[in-house]
């Protein structure tokens, strides 16, 4: 039985949920935006509007199927995911490391000079902002995945190094120092 399946999704006030189990399709609306969800025929997905609770299951005959359960964990998870990012949104902070190295906001296009003859610029996708604080950027959105694939688009224009520590990353992120080359004895 999937663990992550069979617990209830509780919905908070702010957010309005809308169903339709004929083309298996949820719609959240809530203060920080719109998002949708179109989850596997596998599932079967129920809305109680009295508890405020969203419930995923599968057929007691399909228990054992692997795939299945593996379905009804994901669909379970990636409802979760948008009740809470249209109440709280997500985000991600990066760090720009480098002498000279920064992040500039030039309208809906973050400017990144990081190291390069060139300017590297980068649009993100329309639900998703971003926000400059020194050699910090925030990442903000309602759609975990969104947010999460943009910010790994700008720390893939300069991953980390392991010798310096210079490059782009997750504020949380360690880097694992090297000790170069010694020469002499």
């Amino acid at each position: 039985m999937s663990r992550i399946g069979k617990k209830p999704i509780t919905v908070p006030g702010n957010v309005k949920v809308n169903l339709d189990a004929k083309s298996r399709t949820i719609n959240v609306d809530g203060p920080k935006g719109k998002l949708s969800y179109t989850w596997s025929p596998e599932v079967t997905v129920t809305w109680d509007e009295n508890e405020k609770q969203i419930v995923c299951t599968v057929p007691e005959d399909q228990m054992e199927i692997r795939r299945i359960r593996a379905f009804w964990g994901t669909s379970r998870a990636r409802i979760q995911n948008l009740i809470t990012g249209a109440a709280d949104g997500y985000q991600k902070k990066l760090e720009i490391v480098g002498v000279g190295w920064n992040a500039q906001p030039q309208g809906k296009t973050l400017r990144l000079n990081i190291g390069f003859c060139h300017p590297v610029d980068l649009t993100p996708p329309a639900s998703v902002e971003f926000a400059v604080d020194g050699q910090f950027v925030t990442i903000t959105g309602p759609d975990k995945q969104a947010v999460g694939q943009f910010a790994a688009v700008v720390r893939s224009k300069r991953p980390p190094e392991p010798y310096n520590g210079k490059g782009i990353k997750y504020t949380d992120e360690i880097i694992m120092r090297k000790q170069g080359k010694v020469f002499g004895a």
